[in-house]
């Protein structure tokens, strides 16, 4: 995301919209395995009520809340997903009418393109953008004064946890599944970007 900030501010336009495929990819991928990946990946096992999210706020979380994203955490994650997708559809069908136009272009309205690069190179960028920071302040906030470390466990899928909670479906089967689910939407993304004029 930094990435396309910066090369899309010092107008290198080719860079954005490589990025833009790489996270499109990313997106996708993340969408499918909130649905189909482990068990505390999927969309179902943080998608948390009012309720809880006050609970949470209230420090009376359930200690199930804490294992993978918690309430707030969950909220800061859909809100990520969503504007990403605005991003990623606003970018495909967006034109500067100087030098770049995204591959959807034709396929839609002169109206449309006309709204979404509005959205795409104002509002969007700097809403993301503000998410982004957001949601690593929370991180240092959690690792300096909860001393809750949460990239390691992000990354390596491992958490030490004071109370047992299920596993994660993590198998060399598992992954397999990932990285063909990764390849296909990195396919797709291809594709997308061979329909550019």
């Amino acid at each position: 995301v930094i990435g396309q900030l910066v090369t899309g501010l010092s107008g290198w336009m080719e860079w954005p919209f490589r990025g833009g495929y790489l996270v499109l990819a990313l997106l996708l991928f993340r969408l499918v395995w909130g649905f189909v990946g482990g068990r505390w990946s999927r969309f179902a096992s943080f998608a948390h009520s009012p309720a809880a999210l006050a609970n949470y706020l209230r420090g009376r979380a359930h200690p199930d809340q804490l294992v993978g994203h918690t309430p707030l955490g969950a909220l800061s994650v859909f809100a990520l997903l969503a504007l990403l997708t605005a991003q990623v559809a606003t970018g495909l069908v967006s034109d500067d009418e100087i030098s770049a136009s995204g591959p959807l272009t034709r396929f839609v309205s002169s109206a449309t393109v006309s709204l979404a690069s509005a959205w795409h190179a104002v509002p969007g960028k700097w809403i993301l953008l503000a998410l982004v920071v957001l949601h690593v302040l929370a991180i240092a906030f959690y690792a300096l004064v909860r001393r809750q470390h949460l990239v390691g466990p992000m990354v390596s899928g491992d958490k030490l946890l004071t109370h047992p909670a299920e596993a994660s479906h993590d198998t060399a089967g598992s992954r397999l599944a990932a990285l063909v689910i990764f390849g296909a939407c990195a396919g797709f993304a291809y594709w997308i970007s061979t329909l550019r004029p």
